[in-house]
C-alpha cells in the first residue's frame, strides 16, 4: 500500500516532546514499553512445512560444508515426517530468539494516517492537552515506514525462508501486526535497529502542528515561538471538539508574539 502524503504523530505536553520539537527529533523507543501486552510481542505459530519445503531445506543444510556430521547425519537419513517435526521444533526456537531480540535491541517510532482521532487525542496527547506533529512522506525515513496490518488471528510464519535464506522479512512484519482492536489507530511505523534512537529530521520535513483543544495558551505560545526561530513555514492548527461529530476539528491559525505586536503597531496604548 503506498505511503499517505501526510503523516502524523501524537505527542503529549511535556518537558521531553518540546525539547523534541527544538531539536528536531523523533525518537524511536523500546516496544517494551508499549500499552499493548501483544504489540511486537506476539507468540506466531510456525507454519507446518510441506513435502516440497521439507526437501528444500534439507537440500540447503546438505549443500553446506560446515555442517556439523551428527547434523547431516539427521538430514540424510531422517524421513520427510520425522525432518518435519524436527524442523517444526528448530523454527520455533529461531522464531523466539528473533522475538526476544527485537524486543531487547529495537527501537520503534510510531505515525498514522490521521490527526483527529479522540481515542488518540486522550491516549496519546494527554487527554487533548497535547499536539500532533504532521510530516511529510516524501523523505528518506518515512519511505521506510511500514503500514501496521490489523488482525483477528495469530499470524503463521513459514519456516524455509528463515533457514534456507536467512530471510527474516516476514518476522520484521510480525512487529507491524496488531489486534483488530487498535484499527482505529491507521498506523505506521518506522522500526530502528537500536532502542533510545533520535533521529533528527530535516527542517522542511515538519509541515504542521495541531494543538490539542484542552492545550493551555502559554504551551500554545511556547510552540509557537519555537517554530518562529526555526520552522517558520510550518503551519499552525488549533482543535476544537466537534459539536456535530465525535471528532476534532482543527482551524488554522497565525500566531504573532507580543514584542512581534508592539513593533507592528497592534497593541494599545495600555498594553504597548
Amino acid at each position: 500500500m503506498p505511503l499517505p502524503l501526510r503523516v502524523y504523530k501524537y505527542e503529549p505536553l511535556s518537558a521531553r516532546s518540546l525539547q523534541n520539537l527544538k531539536e528536531q527529533v523523533i525518537f524511536f523507543g523500546s516496544p517494551m514499553h508499549f500499552n499493548d501486552p501483544y504489540d511486537c510481542a506476539l507468540s506466531p505459530s510456525v507454519k507446518e512445512p510441506s513435502d516440497e519445503e521439507v526437501e528444500r531445506i534439507r537440500s540447503s543444510y546438505l549443500s553446506r560444508p560446515d555442517l556439523e556430521p551428527k547434523v547431516r547425519r539427521s538430514f540424510e537419513t531422517s524421513s520427510v515426517p520425522a525432518l518435519r517435526i524436527m524442523l517444526l521444533r528448530v523454527g520455533r526456537k529461531l522464531l523466539d530468539t528473533e522475538i526476544s531480540k527485537f524486543l531487547s535491541a529495537r527501537g520503534v517510532s510510531c505515525f498514522s494516517e490521521i490527526n483527529n482521532s479522540l481515542l488518540m487525542w486522550s491516549h496519546y496527547s494527554g487527554h487533548f492537552r497535547g499536539f500532533c506533529l504532521e510530516f511529510r512522506t516524501d523523505l528518506d525515513l518515512f519511505q521506510k515506514l511500514r503500514k501496521v496490518t490489523y488482525t483477528t488471528d495469530m499470524p503463521e510464519v513459514e519456516i524455509a525462508p528463515m533457514l534456507c535464506d536467512d530471510n527474516f522479512e516476514q518476522v520484521l512484519d510480525l512487529y507491524c501486526t496488531k489486534a483488530l482492536d487498535w484499527q482505529y489507530e491507521q498506523e505506521w511505523r518506522g522500526i530502528h535497529s537500536q532502542a533510545g534512537t533520535a533521529y533528527t529530521y530535516p527542517t522542511d520535513a515538519l509541515t504542521g502542528i495541531y494543538m490539542g483543544p484542552e492545550m493551555p495558551f502559554s504551551a500554545f505560545e511556547i510552540i509557537a515561538l519555537i517554530l518562529a526561530g526555526q520552522n517558520s513555514h510550518v503551519q499552525l492548527w488549533q482543535g476544537r471538539r466537534s459539536k456535530s461529530e465525535f471528532t476534532v476539528e482543527f482551524e488554522q491559525v497565525a500566531y504573532t508574539s507580543h514584542l512581534g505586536a508592539k513593533r507592528l503597531g497592534l497593541l494599545p496604548p495600555s498594553d504597548a
